[in-house]
């Protein structure tokens, strides 16, 4: 095969359709844009996103900017400030807070903030620690443990 033998495959090259050319064409007198109507004449037809004259679509979005991330973690949140009234040396696990009432379910992971102060050594076992809630334990002589999810 050479160069001068490429040919494109059969039907790939069509004739350009030439519009107004006369009856004969095949394209006369209408140029295919049917009898009379919007899209009939020169300069017709409707702008981008009309609908008819119903209300449309963009119009009928809220007008709310950014997005959504479908894959964030919901964390519930307990403070320093309410581990404070757990006695000395208490191994605090999300099933103790469920059971003293800091959280509401087991579903979600707990993750633990630094307000407060921690007078006990606790033992604190939670999914997640800010660093200051990790700092102020350690201080005071507890232990953080890391749930892995």
């Amino acid at each position: 095969m050479k160069q001068h033998d490429l040919r494109p495959p059969k039907g790939a090259k069509r004739p350009r359709k030439r519009i107004g050319r006369g009856d004969g064409s095949g394209h006369g007198s209408f140029s295919g844009r049917g009898m009379k109507g919007q899209n009939s004449r020169s300069g017709g037809g409707v702008r981008v996103g009309f609908e008819g004259g119903q209300l449309p679509l963009i119009r009928r979005l809220p007008r709310v900017r950014g997005f959504t991330n479908i894959f964030r973690k919901k964390y519930t949140l307990v403070n320093l400030d309410r581990l404070s009234a757990f006695p000395a040396d208490t191994e605090v696990t999300p099933r103790l807070l469920l059971e003293t009432g800091l959280i509401r379910n087991l579903r979600d992971p707990i993750k633990v903030l630094g307000r407060g102060e921690v007078g006990t050594a606790l033992i604190v076992e939670a999914h997640g620690f800010s660093t200051a809630a990790r700092h102020k334990i350690e201080e005071a002589g507890g232990r953080v443990k890391v749930i892995e999810q």
